[in-house]
């Protein structure tokens, strides 16, 4: 029996609405690791006054991409530049169908000359990998899915351990007898603990100093117990992962935007290339902001704020339609403070609203309208604290500026997507993204 596509899911739905509106749909969370170690609240609080722990090896979807024609796929289906892109350095890939919108992003790290690995959610590595079989480029191309889709449920190839947060320098300096090389934002040293050898990635968390280890899995529960020893008696936290899914709403990454791939005419033998139950067939949408066109969740790269990362020095997939869209009017990433009173009265919990996690596509109104949709909204300590990652037209974007947030569930097909369905509002107030202050000024730096 054929495995079904994607495009016979949207068939046999009626259309991309229909296969993926899914109201109350419950929000993703990474798998295998415990949900909560010490409590959500806690190990937030690690990352930012103390050193956390957090286990990636799981949730990640990985593709090697090796072969002479490696760098030329991806230069010429990623907005990136690829001419300054050293070996052991990694960048968020930003590949775009070819009407500029963003397919996913991805991180691609640079393992050789012709080798690299692009992790991450897979539409990114889908995407690669179809047109490179497609056109007939010289790669070969190996895999691990997550350990939600791993055949027979075996172990990763690779661990992913991140030490975060004020103190993580401190224990990284105990596991290893001293600080490590210094080292650039986003590009790896080797490192080596009692014969084992893996690496080192600068980078953060919530505008947090710190470092992810990447290396085999063989390694993984000696470097793991390593980390554990040296950061126990500085308080160090495992963080669980409900905690997981919250640094991207103050650190200004919207996880999983809609793919800009499900009606293009061009892109029908992709669709029909794509397995119906991978990310695209998938994952959900759902919310107060409903409607009947897929094209209307679809985001450009610029909204995203990757435009720094377009490089227009060479030739690529949408690169004439990013161009024309460089200077359109376009939505702008902003964070949504939510009202504490109007979390406690509509969310409920009484003075504890508790954890708030949804990716829903929320309306965000001012008395002009319909103004713009959440992204991600989480809780994030203290008590009571909520914020959004969202997308608003231009003219709202002003730090300050007052907004409602429609919160409740449109039923999705068969309802008018205006309908006033009584849904209650939830004040709001628009600060920058990233949120975080270190994130958004000098996170990057050096």
């Amino acid at each position: 029996m054929a495995i079904p596509s994607l495009q016979d899911g949207i068939d046999k739905a009626g259309s991309p609405i229909g296969l993926l509106w899914q109201p109350n749909a419950e929000p993703w969370t990474p798998e295998v690791v415990e949900r909560e170690y010490v409590g959500w609240r806690q190990e937030q609080a690690a990352w930012h006054g103390g050193v956390a722990l957090l286990n990636l090896s799981h949730h990640m979807y990985d593709l090697w991409i090796e072969g002479p024609d490696a760098t030329r796929v991806l230069a010429e289906y990623g907005a990136n530049n690829f001419e300054k892109f050293a070996i052991g350095q990694a960048k968020q890939y930003v590949p775009v169908t070819r009407d500029g919108k963003i397919v996913t992003d991805g991180i691609l790290a640079r393992r050789a000359e012709n080798k690299y690995l692009l992790s991450g959610v897979p539409a990114a590595q889908h995407w690669v990998q179809f047109h490179a079989d497609k056109g007939g480029y010289d790669v070969a191309f190996e895999t691990d899915t997550s350990s939600a889709f791993r055949p027979g449920g075996g172990d990763p190839k690779l661990f992913r351990y991140q030490i975060q947060g004020p103190l993580a320098l401190e224990v990284i300096g105990k596991v290893f007898g001293g600080p490590l090389p210094e080292t650039k934002f986003f590009h790896s040293t080797p490192v080596t603990l009692a014969g084992r050898s893996f690496e080192a990635l600068r980078h953060g968390m919530a505008g947090q100093a710190g470092y992810e280890f990447i290396g085999p899995w063989e390694h993984a529960a000696y470097v793991h117990e390593a980390f554990l020893k040296a950061g126990e008696p500085l308080g160090l936290v495992q963080v669980g992962a409900l905690a997981y899914t919250t640094p991207s709403v103050e650190s200004g990454w919207i996880p999983s935007p809609v793919p800009g791939i499900y009606v293009d005419p061009e892109l029908a033998e992709y669709r029909a290339w794509l397995p119906l139950f991978g990310i695209e067939g998938k994952r959900p949408l759902n919310g107060s902001y409903f409607s009947e066109d897929i094209a209307d969740y679809y985001v450009s790269p610029y909204e995203l704020g990757y435009g720094k990362l377009i490089h227009f020095g060479h030739d690529f997939h949408g690169r004439d339609a990013l161009l024309k869209a460089k200077d359109e009017p376009r939505r702008t990433k902003v964070t949504l403070v939510f009202d504490a009173d109007d979390v406690r009265r509509v969310v409920g919990g009484g003075e504890d609203p508790g954890f708030v996690l949804t990716y829903a596509r929320h309306r965000v109104e001012t008395s002009a309208g319909l103004v713009g949709t959440t992204m991600q909204t989480a809780s994030i300590d203290p008590v009571g604290t909520v914020l959004a990652q969202t997308l608003i037209d231009s003219a709202h974007a002003e730090p300050g500026t007052e907004v409602s947030v429609v919160w409740g569930e449109h039923p999705g097909p068969g309802t008018d997507s205006g309908a006033d369905l009584g849904f209650p509002r939830i004040r709001a107030t628009v600060q920058p993204s990233p949120f975080d202050r270190h994130a958004r000024t000098e996170y990057r730096r050096g």
